[in-house]
């Protein structure tokens, strides 16, 4: 907990094979429950990320800067039946998310760089990402994709992921077009494992893990599409030196 009294969740990342991740899933399965949001075991996750003029989400998460954050909007199965706008902040291995939900007219003015509204809602989280669009020029930067199957575990508040199949969504950033092509962002055969805990992780579930022989991943979508993507539109956008495979921070 921070000195705002905002709750941090534990959130550890690994980047294992497929096969590792249908085993795991077996082995999970008993032990806890399929997201109630989920249906035929998964959905599908879109964001929008933003970022400033000098690319500092970034260029930070590659810096592996202690301390720091993401914007995005959010909807699922590309529908606007949720449109979330949420800020993501990282302290080391500590996450906290914030978030309120958009209608699709509000993400339609966020677009046409209308931003009077946020300051007007209610929500403090509006008010400063007004606050990041006009004083921190933040704009879309690029579309993330990929297929979430998520497990839930009541006792510490578990949630534990698999994505797949992560690329970035280019030619537009109207995130509700299925057909946007994509540009794959993941090592093929591959799965983006999540744990992300809030009081404990029972034992039972830690034993089923990767061990810590498997060292944890500094992999970030927003990264990796990123780079996936950027060199499309400006081969000097601030591109990494890394794999944007694993786009990890040493």
């Amino acid at each position: 907990m921070d000195e705002q009294g905002n709750l941090y969740r534990y959130e550890w990342k690994f980047l294992i094979h497929e096969e590792q991740a249908d085993l795991l899933q077996r082995k999970l399965t008993p032990f806890l429950s399929e997201d109630v949001h989920a249906s035929d075991g998964g959905y599908q996750i879109r964001s929008l990320y933003f970022d400033d003029l000098k690319n500092s989400a970034y260029t930070q998460k590659l810096m592996g800067v202690y301390a720091r954050k993401k914007w995005r909007i959010r909807i699922y199965n590309f529908s606007d039946d949720k449109i979330a706008l949420e800020r993501k902040t990282k302290r080391g291995n500590y996450i906290f998310k914030e978030s309120a939900d958009l209608t699709h007219a509000e993400f339609d003015k966020i677009m046409d760089h209308d931003y009077g509204f946020l300051y007007e809602r209610e929500e403090r989280l509006c008010r400063e990402f007004y606050i990041e669009c006009i004083a921190n020029l933040h704009r879309p930067k690029v579309i993330v994709d990929y297929y979430r199957t998520p497990l839930t575990m009541e006792e510490g508040t578990v949630r534990i992921t698999f994505d797949r199949d992560i690329s970035a969504a280019v030619g537009g950033f109207d995130i509700f077009d299925a057909a946007l092509p994509r540009l794959p962002a993941q090592q093929p055969g591959t799965v983006v494992l999540e744990v992300k805990y809030t009081e404990y992780l029972p034992q039972l579930i830690r034993s089923l893990l990767p061990t810590e022989h498997q060292a944890f991943t500094a992999y970030s979508k927003y990264c990796a599409c990123f780079e996936a993507a950027h060199h499309i539109a400006d081969p000097t956008a601030g591109i990494s030196k890394t794999n944007h495979w694993q786009c990890k921070v040493q």
